[in-house]
């Protein structure tokens, strides 16, 4: 009998990502000392610019997840680097990575917009780097500053001995369920699409950065402007920790999104993107 591949999800058929896939070039960089740790990342704009905004996704997006802020924040004339991360199991050996692919890329300053994990892995950088002021901007879109919220601090160390099909199931739980509109859906697909391509060792990893007893202190990010992006309809944030991130930045911009889901970055860009340039 013949098994029929599934076919791709619309957004990854259509002609905006073709575009995107033919004319920015995937990179692979080796910035530790293990040959495995391998950063994908894709890096658009004029290359003079050493304050990009760089792109940051959550457990479930690989670096291609932002190719609409790729595409047309470049266009105008900003450089945009979407990341995609490599196996850390610490938040200390993430921020120590990323701190060298910077250094790598020749980059001294950033923006950083971060969804959900990459939100909370941008807290902690620019917590991290405080005294080097290496942030100049946080956009955190659908995130939170504290992961007790996902009630996992006592399983996270052991996700690494969890088969893939497990460690999918628990992500895939937070997607939104029932009926939602066609772009909604469209972003959802893909996502599962672009979850589908990570390993059983990423998938761990990031869930267990997701989980493990970890938290952000607001007062090292004094001086930071912080941009708030979250939406009104359905997304697997709570309220509660939503409330948390505006008491945490009570001075925080706010922009907020009237539809758009868990990945409004996919299923309404162009208001994203609108957003972000008002921030930058």
């Amino acid at each position: 009998m013949q098994i029929l591949d599934t076919p791709p999800s619309a957004i990854s058929s259509s002609a905006e990502y073709i575009s995107f896939r033919s004319r920015v070039p995937q990179k692979k960089i080796i910035v530790d000392q293990d040959p495995t740790k391998v950063w994908t990342l894709y890096d658009a704009g004029p290359r003079n610019i050493t304050c990009p905004i760089v792109c940051l996704p959550p457990v479930s997006g690989t670096a291609d997840v932002f190719f609409h802020q790729i595409m047309a924040l470049s266009a105008k004339g900003y450089r945009v680097i979407a990341v995609q991360y490599p196996v850390y199991w610490t938040m200390k050996e993430w921020v120590t990575g990323f701190s060298k692919l910077l250094d790598f890329l020749s980059i001294d300053k950033v923006h950083l917009f971060g969804a959900s994990l990459g939100g909370f892995l941008a807290q902690k950088f620019a917590e991290a780097t405080n005294h080097t002021c290496t942030v100049l901007s946080i956009i955190l879109c659908n995130s939170f500053t504290d992961t007790s919220i996902f009630n996992f601090s006592n399983t996270a160390v052991l996700f690494w001995m969890f088969p893939s099909v497990v460690l999918k199931r628990m992500i895939m739980g937070n997607f939104n369920k029932g009926y939602v509109e066609s772009s909604i859906a469209d972003s959802i697909d893909f996502m599962v699409e672009k979850l589908d391509n990570l390993s059983q060792q990423e998938l761990a990893s990031r869930l267990t950065l997701t989980c493990m007893n970890c938290y952000v202190e607001p007062q090292k990010l004094t001086g930071i402007p912080v941009t708030i992006m979250d939406v009104f309809d359905d997304s697997a944030l709570s309220c509660a920790a939503r409330e948390e991130l505006y008491k945490f930045y009570p001075d925080a911009k706010r922009a907020h999104l009237k539809r758009g889901g868990n990945f409004p970055y996919l299923s309404c860009s162009e208001e994203v993107n609108l957003h972000v340039q008002v921030c930058l």
